[in-house]
């Protein structure tokens, strides 16, 4: 190649190689190729929603707007912390700082700041918490289901994300509605005895529950302003394209077929059939005939002094006749010191009554029954234990399901309605109510009421 006078290529000349050509066509990953990306990026967005949910006219629904959403946001915002407070209850009354045998989430850290020794008095405390928290639960799914549909314009709002605030917000729903919805089915399938979910229900719940109020607590405080705004103004539909609108309402709306307020009723109507055939398991009596959706409520249990609802019979977890028949013993431990008892020696012990309920993380309960049995205390007693009782570890027989065993606490076991029951209502324990002996504790949930005995461990730890 030849150069003019001036030092540039003659004409005719092939294009130079070298640094030059470089500059003029970067490699792959340098600035300029990803300065064109973000550009051929924002343009898309620039030019508008993909055709499909994206599109504000995609949602025709004339219902849909701020008001609604207010209304069923704050009717969520009430529910949803009484949840949360009835389900740390709940955590709280397994005494799971006692022992591993109580608790079946391991390195749960700093969420269990919350706990305390779960009391005695009154008796019913664990049936009203449990009942509120399944039964409000239940009847929240209406509510809850109307909400995510007033919304689901939100999710796919375009562009996916325009501000560091905005990708957060976008996360905190992610989590939000992932999260509720992770926490209403596996309590609905716990309460309905289907456990289909990997793991233990006990420690899946109470994980998600936590995240799920982590994304609630974030979601309220970015909303709450609004929403207040929004109930002040009333139900006056705003303007489509206007900020009032948040994205909500359609710039195109179809016929309405029913007013806002019709709608808010039809879900009211919803949430208290829900009530109807699911608060008769805890709440007892009459009652109980209306509960058809939960699967210890409407059923009949059958006639006779044992004739109350049973969570686990006597099959399901193994237990053989030879288990409870005429070489059944109780062993109790303390104090290095053990006492061996047959069925007619603990009988022939001072036997004591107490009226107490049976109420389970399910949600169902049973009145008040008529226990009689021997006192924990006295028991302690007879291994040289005086009146501070300390906790004592109670086991069964049983060869499969879960708590098996389980620790009660001092103040559980110094109660003196705290019995090891051989009796109820007058008559010998039938083998799915525990026959021959059974823990009743007052307060304490029905799990921790350990049916089959064999032996009390007190003062040792688990």
């Amino acid at each position: 190649m030849q150069a003019n006078s001036s030092g540039t290529p003659a004409a005719g000349d092939p294009a130079p190689q070298g640094p030059a050509h470089e500059e003029s066509a970067p490699a792959d990953g340098s600035p300029a190729r990803l300065a064109r990306l973000r550009s051929t990026l924002t343009s898309g967005w620039e030019a508008g929603p993909p055709r499909g949910p994206s599109r504000p006219e995609f949602w025709r629904s004339p219902l849909r707007g701020p008001w609604l959403t207010a209304v069923l946001g704050t009717v969520l915002l009430f529910g949803i912390t009484i949840l949360f407070v009835t389900g740390l209850l709940s955590y709280t009354a397994y005494d799971p700082n006692l022992a591993a045998v109580n608790d079946q989430t391991p390195d749960k850290g700093w969420l269990g700041f919350h706990l305390f020794s779960w009391p005695t008095s009154p008796s019913w405390l664990y049936r009203v918490t449990q009942g509120v928290h399944v039964t409000l639960g239940i009847a929240l799914v209406p509510v809850l289901l109307a909400k995510l549909w007033s919304v689901i314009p939100k999710l796919f709002a375009w562009p996916p994300v325009r501000s560091a605030a905005q990708a957060l917000e976008r996360l905190s729903l992610l989590l939000l509605v992932g999260g509720a919805g992770f926490e209403f089915v596996t309590g609905i399938l716990n309460v309905q005895l289907h456990y289909l979910f990997p793991g233990s229900f006990y420690v899946l719940h109470l994980y998600g529950a936590w995240v799920f109020i982590g994304a609630f607590a974030v979601h309220v405080t970015l909303r709450l302003g609004r929403t207040v705004r929004t109930l002040r103004t009333g139900p006056r539909q705003p303007a489509p394209d206007s900020e009032e609108a948040a994205g909500l309402v359609s710039p195109r709306p179809a016929a309405p077929t029913i007013s806002r307020r019709g709608a808010l009723g039809m879900v009211g109507l919803g949430s208290l059939a829900l009530l109807v055939v699911t608060a008769g398991q805890s709440v007892g009596g009459r009652w109980r005939q209306t509960a058809l959706l939960a699967p210890h409520g409407g059923q009949d249990p059958g006639p006779g002094p044992n004739g109350f609802q049973i969570n686990k019979t006597a099959a399901s977890v193994g237990i053989r006749p030879s288990d409870i028949g005429p070489a059944w013993r109780l062993t109790v431990r303390g104090a290095g010191r053990q006492v061996e008892f047959t069925y007619d020696r603990l009988l022939a012990l001072p036997q004591n009554e107490a009226l107490l309920p049976i109420a389970c993380v399910e949600g169902w309960s049973t009145p008040d029954q008529h226990w009689s049995g021997v006192r924990l205390t006295d028991l302690a007693a007879l291994v040289g234990l005086g009146t501070h009782t300390p906790p004592v570890l109670v086991e069964s027989v049983q060869r499969g399901g879960s708590f098996s065993s389980v620790v009660l606490s001092a103040h559980q076991v110094r109660d003196a309605r705290s019995l090891l029951a051989v009796r109820v209502n007058g008559a010998v324990l039938s083998h799915d109510h525990g026959y021959p002996a059974r823990a009743i504790i007052p307060g304490a949930p029905g799990v921790h009421n350990t049916k089959w005995v064999t032996r009390l461990t007190f003062g040792e730890p688990a």
